[in-house]
């Protein structure tokens, strides 16, 4: 199989607003890039977007990549025009201040800075402390509040404002919020090479989920409408090739590695055995990651909707930052592997493990 990434349509994707909650514009992109080549496309009330190939299949494959990305919410609009903000999603504080941001609203799209007091005016226990939330604001060169909400509103959402970039000479991309529009890239890029030649066994419901960043809400939906036999999700991994990272905890993975193939109780041993030997098979390489307990991922609510499940992690640095790194090469061998993986499952097939 010869694959070839889409990089227009990637670059559409990552630079498409969509923190949690809010993810609808970067939806419809996705369900327009695929809807002339699937079977069938369901979007439910929360804005999950399910492609849908051999829905006649009694076996189903669900596969879930979260388009939702973090980001802020405008909680309160100041006499002097500054927007306050609320977290959508896990940050590092201390990586926040001076950031560029798209604040959005029904009103259009406004560009901000999230401000904080300069260090010079710092106390020096301060300068020791990453800034607390409730302390940092949004700057959008407005001078009352009565100029600000020509612009924005209370609720409305703000993501970084940095783009998408290749990145040195080792087909390395930047962009915020890789986590995790490239999970859903990945499944949509599936879905596609999938629909080139129908003639597999399986049902395969590609989905791309939303509100992964405030308890995986969109993923337990989906599984729990699908009710699929095997879920595999794809989400960012921790790529431990960046200094001060502790690979005694997260484990020796590399960009350009390969996909990251989780092992633990979360996962079903035989799709992850199927999966070492598929990578084996077709001369794929991949990295495993031991994952003790149950992951901060949707393959947690694919597991406990009953399906035997897998996790695919694309290696990443500088998680939740508004500079994000992965390799197109991983990118590339997830969607060679997983085509695979689906077109070797047949009737039969049993993923009880006793």
């Amino acid at each position: 199989m010869s694959y070839e990434i889409n990089e227009k349509f990637l670059e559409k994707l990552v630079t498409t607003p969509r923190a949690t909650g809010y993810e609808f514009p970067a939806q419809k992109v996705v369900k327009e890039y695929l809807e002339s080549d699937v079977d069938k496309i369901d979007v439910d009330r929360v804005g999950n977007v399910c492609a849908i190939i051999n829905p006649e299949s009694k076996f189903k494959i669900m596969l879930a990549g979260h388009i939702d990305q973090i980001g802020f919410q405008i909680s309160h609009i100041d006499d002097k025009g500054y927007l306050w903000i609320l977290p959508l999603g896990g940050f590092d504080t201390s990586t926040l201040p001076g950031k560029r941001v798209r604040v959005i609203s029904d009103k259009g799209e406004i560009l901000g800075v999230i401000g904080k007091k300069a260090i010079h005016l710092m106390k020096p226990d301060e300068r020791k402390q990453a800034p607390e939330m409730e302390k940092l604001f949004i700057d959008i060169g407005c001078k009352d509040e009565e100029e600000a909400k020509k612009f924005v509103d209370v609720g409305d959402f703000a993501v970084f404002n940095y783009g998408y970039s290749r990145l040195g000479k080792n087909n390395y991309a930047v962009a915020a919020g890789f986590d995790d529009a490239i999970g859903s890239f990945i499944v949509a890029e599936i879905m596609k090479e999938l629909s080139k030649n129908k003639n597999f066994y399986p049902g395969v419901y590609g989905v791309s989920t939303v509100q992964e960043e405030i308890g995986l809400r969109g993923a337990h939906i989906s599984a729990e409408a699908i009710k699929p036999d095997i879920g595999i999700a794809f989400d960012v991994g921790f790529a431990a090739d960046a200094p001060e990272i502790e690979k005694k905890m997260v484990g020796d993975t590399k960009l350009g590695g390969g996909p990251i193939i989780s092992i633990g109780p979360n996962f079903n041993p035989l799709v992850v055995k199927k999966l070492f030997e598929i990578a084996e098979k077709n001369n794929i390489p991949y990295q495993k990651h031991a994952a003790p307990r149950g992951t901060g991922t949707d393959a947690n609510a694919i597991q406990l909707s009953g399906a035997a499940t897998g996790l695919l992690g694309i290696p990443n640095r500088y998680m939740h930052t508004a500079s994000e790194i992965v390799s197109l090469d991983d990118v590339k061998n997830i969607i060679l592997l997983v085509v695979e993986f689906i077109k070797a499952i047949k009737e039969g097939d049993s993923f009880i493990p006793v």
